[in-house]
């Protein structure tokens, strides 16, 4: 229970912020499970690297992460082009 009408304000953005980072790394979790299993098709490819990129870009995950993900969906893709 917050003291302070501050510390009452404070909790209610921290609860709206983490409802809103628990959507998206959901959103991107989701994009990526569907990439994976469709890494030949090239639009399905782009939009994963679109989700990635926006989750990065608002703060969901870092942005060596969203590159290290990037780059693994590439060499998945690579490889089923064989």
């Amino acid at each position: 229970m917050a003291n302070t009408r501050s510390a009452e304000k404070q909790r209610r953005q921290a609860e709206k912020r983490n409802e809103r980072n628990r959507a998206a790394k959901s959103r991107l979790r989701s994009a990526l499970k569907k990439t994976r299993g469709n890494v030949e098709d090239a639009t399905v490819l782009s939009a994963g690297f679109s989700a990635v990129d926006k989750a990065a870009k608002a703060g969901v995950i870092k942005k060596n992460t969203a590159s290290r993900y990037k780059s693994r969906l590439a060499k998945a893709a690579k490889r089923a082009a064989k």
